[in-house]
């Protein structure tokens, strides 16, 4: 008599459905970590495009209430930025200042995007800013 030596049919499938199992748990690991290396790369451009705003907001022209919209080289990002003056209580007997006083206003940048996964997204910074008054 002969004993063979092998897997049996049962021990075989039971090893593919394993492998399966294994394999579709790895690619889904995977695909998320893709997604969110893309969702965190989008988050990180919001974020350098509202610095940018906010750091370049008065340096060419005065500050001045208002807001200003824009786009992003590639149409992928969409900026506002927001500058309003916030408003100084004048005691009474006071004189009420004048132009060319300072004036400090809050300056917003805000930032807009679609996801990989196409979802909307926004991210804002805000600061303040001291200005001449109008």
């Amino acid at each position: 008599m002969r004993t063979e030596r092998g897997f049996t049919l049962i021990e075989v499938l039971v090893a593919f459905v394993l492998l399966s199992l294994v394999l579709a748990t790895g690619f889904e690991i995977f695909s998320t970590g893709l997604r969110r290396a893309g969702d965190l790369e989008g988050h990180s451009r919001a974020v350098m495009i509202a610095q940018t705003r906010l750091a370049s907001a008065g340096l060419e022209e005065a500050l001045r209430e208002g807001v200003t919209q824009g786009e992003s080289e590639d149409g992928k990002f969409h900026w506002t930025l927001d500058v309003k003056a916030l408003q100084d209580e004048v005691a009474p007997g006071q004189p009420q200042p004048g132009p060319g006083t300072y004036l400090l206003y809050r300056i917003e940048a805000k930032v807009d995007w679609a996801a990989a996964d196409t979802r909307p997204r926004s991210f804002a910074l805000a600061t303040l800013g001291i200005g001449t008054r109008q």
